[in-house]
């Protein structure tokens, strides 16, 4: 069979199951059966040239995804920023959307001429937010923080597989297994950091996800908020962040789009000297930025 009937096929299969992007995921499932770059099958597709693909992966991978199991679980990476990081069940999937908190937070730094500064990575999931700013910002140190031990393991394995890359991030990325907002958390650096990033659980419990990608495989524990607004822990966050920062220092935490006002006041009752909402690449309001 050649290329474009095997794509158009399966897109017509993942078309049934419900999948928002068929003919995407169809090549980019290809493209891993075949250990080549999503550019190849296309390049494949436009000269109408042969590629060679392992044929038992390519179905077994297409099966899982017309049940709806996540793309990025199947092919096991998802990109983030300048990364590669690996992603699998029990570890949330880094969105696009999170790029742009991490990019608030770079310009804030290079804004300040910060040449070696403190970062704290709140609720560390894969790690995507901490290893883009220990590998962005030379000379950084990150401190990151992960509750769920399984979610730990592949942070720790982003980590391992980050710092072949960048060796030097072996001694400028820790990570500490605990609850984010506890106040004996990272409570040895109190007041000495710089800038606080995070992408916290902030789903509202009366908000559960429509699409079995998110609802039924993303950890509940990376997803749901505390309550019924998803505000909780937050708002939790926001206290353990003024704690954490030293004076000057900035917090850019991501939330839902409702939750703006909310947070921008909460962070200003808490002691925040200036807060503000700041909008994701679709306009949305997407984050806090806070500065103490």
């Amino acid at each position: 069979m050649i290329i474009s009937d095997v794509i158009r096929e399966s897109a017509a299969r993942l078309r049934e199951a419900g999948i928002e992007t068929p003919d995407h995921d169809a090549k980019l499932l290809l493209a891993e059966a075949a250990g080549v770059e999503l550019r190849d099958v296309d390049k494949a597709l436009l000269m109408g040239t042969a590629l060679e693909y392992d044929e038992a992966r390519f179905g077994a991978m297409l099966e899982r995804r017309a049940k709806r199991e996540p793309l990025q679980y199947i092919v096991g990476h998802v990109p983030f920023r300048y990364l590669d990081l690996k992603v699998g069940p029990g570890v949330f999937i880094p969105r696009p959307e999170t790029e742009t908190v991490v990019q608030a937070g770079l310009d804030w730094m290079t804004r300040h001429g910060l040449m070696h500064p403190r970062v704290v990575d709140l609720c560390a999931g894969s790690g995507a937010i901490g290893l883009a700013v220990v590998t962005e910002v030379p000379g950084s140190q990150v401190w990151a923080v992960e509750l769920s031990a399984r979610t730990a393991e592949w942070t720790r394995r982003n980590l391992a597989e980050t710092a072949k890359r960048y060796p030097s991030i072996a001694s400028n990325y820790q990570l500490e297994l605990g609850d984010a907002t506890s106040l004996t958390t990272l409570a040895q650096l109190d007041g000495t950091v710089d800038m606080v990033i995070t992408n916290p659980p902030y789903v509202p419990e009366t908000d559960v996800p429509e699409q079995p990608e998110v609802r039924d495989w993303d950890p509940e524990l990376a997803l749901y908020g505390g309550s019924a607004d998803g505000t909780l822990i937050p708002e939790r966050i926001i206290e353990r962040a003024f704690r954490l920062l030293k004076p000057g220092g900035a917090l850019v935490m991501e939330h839902d789009v409702t939750q703006g006002g909310r947070l921008v006041a909460y962070a200003k009752a808490t002691g925040f000297a200036t807060a503000m909402t700041g909008q994701d690449w679709t306009g949305r309001d997407r984050y806090l930025f806070a500065e103490k």
